[in-house]
């Protein structure tokens, strides 16, 4: 009989945990949930107080079997799931399947996967907390009760085949609002001064920018500004210098590690969170879902040892965070190594730049201010009230920023802004050498990336740090949101310079608009929204979902019941579920006129069709119109009639090559080429509306080459013309008898004899 079994939610960890005890321990997964709510109807009794019904899915019925007889042997089994509501909820599934008396069954947990953690845990067990087990059936619960309402309605009053979810809807909602801030945008310009001055009387002449402290919106005005220039005496009207300091940076939480690797190291928020999954569970770092900012008093103390010998004790400064969460838990930990004075690890890429950004954070954060003089310089004209304003940094001592410095969303310093500032005395002349007026063009508000997203989840009190991961998956695979990489573009902006008493003009050309993985709504993504927001607009409302995430927070404290939290939110939202079954839905079917074609004459309207958005020539009369798929990154609500008449370039003629015409198209499975019968698809690269003759024919000969290379046989026989070898698209594979049969995995076409081939059809014919 084994004495003692921990169960563990995955392979990974069990296999670490296994080095810290002895052999009288027997370690094993459950490899995440054994249980979930079933899948066939609702998998909820609404009226016996919302019980759960609960089933053990097909692939885990193994698991179940070979654990259950593990515990029937066992003298002491140890749950060992993660600390949070899930790994809590995952504890009393396996107890009860296991049939393990819920007050008697060991529970133990631990932030850490080190040895010290977990004999500590071991001697240090607990029951199950059945009030975190409630938080996390609430969710699920409420979760499903959503989800299996809502998205028959989408199916009936918009599309079908759609659905929706309470936190990803909100994250939805956020993205088309800013979408359509980005739509109704009007660019503006305005023109800048920035004067290059020096002391009068300074030998070296040492040159300092400063900014004058208001823009021109019109050119003449700025023409006007400059030419008042000439002549002008300028003076400093205050030159003040203050030190300040800079402090360090908290160590992670799971949404500020989200936030920080998609700056800093362009990881999606689920890849930062598995690969942090990874460094957990072989033991490298502490548990990576956590809203604390908390440090353990051992892990100050390494902090602390570790900064005095690699950069000296004046830059220790052992200290700990508040962690402004509410509800956040301070007995757990922010995410930090393990080990401190482990500065780099084994693995994958990823696994080590993600390690050692936790590291230097950690490190950092235990480190003291950096010290600056920061230096304001104001500077007066002689016969105009504007003033020019100079402002810089000097780093007196650097303290963290030795180690890590802390990226934002837009890292811009504006011109006239920065390094030393020459010392001044009020009242000081100065000189100036040019004085510049630069065209600048306001900016639309930027579309969300990851990061910035979970930051404002964040911010309105949505989701958990369990919860950002999976929601902005869920609302990509949906086809609701799209990570779009967009070309900048191209515009002339002119300078307006001052220089020896003279007016000159400058035009330069600046890129605007690039933008990288960034979110934006599909036009489904936005139809969805639009509808959502008429009938269920109190279940996207941001501060009602807020609040729905404190009263899971009062159930996991045990202040109100489960039942009672979820009986309080079901019955106002199957009224409006009801509601709006009821209530006939004009919006999703609404067409966008664009306007009328010059050439024909016909209307040009933009909608969603069949197939997806699409807009429509012609039509209105009862005749067949016109239609043509729109591109990646269009918009119903933003395209454009010029846009959309290129749209129907589609399919050109490329002329004709060996008596058949050579078309270039858009179908279902993307662009293509078809001459005569057959049909290429174009590269990525290839544009379908700009692809030259001459690009066309060279993917033909490819595809030729290809479809020829393909049809010539690996291997033939002697023994029997009719048994081949053949390459297919996914790897070499016998010919025989009118039928295909796979090879073996491993088999090399080259080593196989007339008599293995004959082996191998002869096996699959009788399977």
């Amino acid at each position: 009989m084994q004495e003692n079994l921990v169960i563990v939610e995955s392979p990974a960890k069990a296999k670490t945990i296994e080095k810290f005890l002895g052999k009288s321990y027997m370690v094993k997964s459950s490899f995440g949930h054994i249980r979930d709510l079933a899948k066939k109807g609702l998998g909820i009794e609404v009226d016996k107080e919302f019980e759960p019904i609960y089933e053990i899915p097909e692939d885990k019925r193994k698991v179940v079997d070979e654990l259950s007889r593990l515990a029937r042997q066992a003298k002491t089994v140890w749950l060992a799931s993660d600390e949070d509501r899930e790994g809590e909820a995952i504890a009393w599934h396996l107890a009860t399947v296991l049939n393990l008396p819920i007050d008697n069954t060991r529970r133990i947990v631990f932030h850490e996967i080190t040895q010290r953690a977990i004999l500590n845990a071991i001697e240090n067990p607990r029951t199950i907390d059945m009030n975190l087990v409630n938080a996390q059936q609430a969710r699920r619960v409420l979760d499903r009760l959503v989800g299996f309402e809502l998205s028959p309605v989408l199916w009936k009053k918009v599309r079908p085949a759609l659905s929706a979810g309470r936190v990803q809807s909100v994250a939805v909602r956020l993205i088309v609002e800013r979408e359509r801030e980005i739509i109704a945008f009007q660019t503006t310009a305005s023109y800048r001064v920035v004067a290059q001055f020096y002391a009068e009387g300074d030998p070296q002449k040492s040159l300092f920018k400063a900014t004058l402290s208001r823009s021109f919106e019109r050119r003449e005005d700025a023409v006007a500004f400059l030419e008042g220039c000439i002549d002008e005496r300028y003076s400093v009207s205050k030159c003040e210098e203050k030190p300040v300091q800079r402090y360090a940076a908290p160590p992670f939480t799971t949404s500020t590690l989200q936030q920080e690797a998609g700056r800093k190291l362009g990881m999606s928020v689920a890849q930062t969170m598995s690969v942090a999954q990874r460094l957990y569970e072989q033991g490298l770092i502490t548990y990576m879902r956590t809203d604390s900012v908390n440090l353990s008093q051992m892990a100050i103390t390494q902090c602390k040892n570790e900064i005095t010998r690699l950069f000296g004790a004046k830059y220790s400064y052992p200290h700990n965070f508040k962690t402004k969460a509410k509800g956040a838990q301070e007995a757990h930990e922010a995410i930090r190594p393990s080990y401190i004075e482990r500065h780099e690890i084994e693995g994958t890429a990823p696994e080590k730049r993600l390690y050692e950004l936790i590291w230097k954070r950690t490190v950092a954060s235990q480190m003291v201010p950096a010290e600056l003089d920061r230096t304001t310089i104001e500077i007066n004209l002689s016969r105009r009230s504007e003033q020019f304003v100079a402002s810089g940094e000097v780093v007196r001592f650097d303290g963290f920023m030795r180690l890590y410095s802390e990226s934002t969303d837009e890292d811009t310093q504006q011109e006239g802004e920065g390094g030393i500032l020459p010392k001044m005395e009020v009242g000081t002349a100065v000189v100036a050498t040019t004085i510049t007026a630069s065209e600048r063009y306001t900016q639309a508000p930027s579309r969300y990336n990851e990061a910035a997203l979970v930051k404002r989840l964040e911010e309105l009190g949505i989701g958990r740090p369990s919860t950002y991961a999976p929601t902005i998956t869920t609302i990509i695979n949906r086809g609701y949101v799209e990570k779009q990489n967009r070309d900048g573009q191209k515009r002339q902006i002119e300078h307006l310079i001052l220089s020896g008493g003279k007016i000159s003009q400058k035009m330069a050309t600046e890129s605007y608009g690039k933008e990288k993985s960034r979110l934006a709504p599909t036009d489904i993504g936005m139809v969805v929204n639009d509808y959502l927001e008429s009938q269920f607009a109190s279940i996207i409302d941001y501060h009602f979902t807020a609040n729905v995430e404190k009263e899971f927070d009062r159930v996991a404290d045990g202040e109100i019941t489960w039942h009672t939290m979820i009986n309080d939110f079901y019955a106002p939202f199957h009224k409006l579920v009801d509601a709006a079954i009821g209530t006939q839905n004009d919006r999703t079917q609404q067409v966008r006129v664009l306007g009328v074609d010059p050439k024909t004459g016909l209307t040009v309207k933009a909608r969603i069709g069949r197939y997806g958005p699409m807009v429509e020539l012609g039509g209105d009369d009862g005749t067949k119109g016109q239609f043509a798929s729109m591109k990646k990154g269009q918009l119903i609500e933003s395209i454009t009639l010029e846009e959309a008449l290129e749209l129907f370039a589609l399919p050109r003629n490329l002329g004709e090559l060996d008596g058949e015409p050579l078309m270039v198209g858009v179908g279902k499975f993307g662009p293509y080429l078809r001459h005569g019968k057959s049909f290429t698809s174009l590269a990525k690269t290839d544009d379908p509306y700009t692809i030259t003759r001459e690009r066309a024919e060279e993917l033909l000969r490819e595809s030729g080459e290809k479809q020829r290379a393909a049809s010539e046989p690996l291997r033939t026989f002697a023994e029997d013309a009719t048994m081949l070898i053949k390459s297919g698209i996914y790897g070499p594979y016998i010919s025989y008898g009118g039928k295909n049969y796979r090879l073996p995995r491993g088999s090399k076409p080259e080593s196989l004899t007339y008599v293995d081939c004959q082996r191998i059809v002869a096996k699959a014919q009788k399977k």
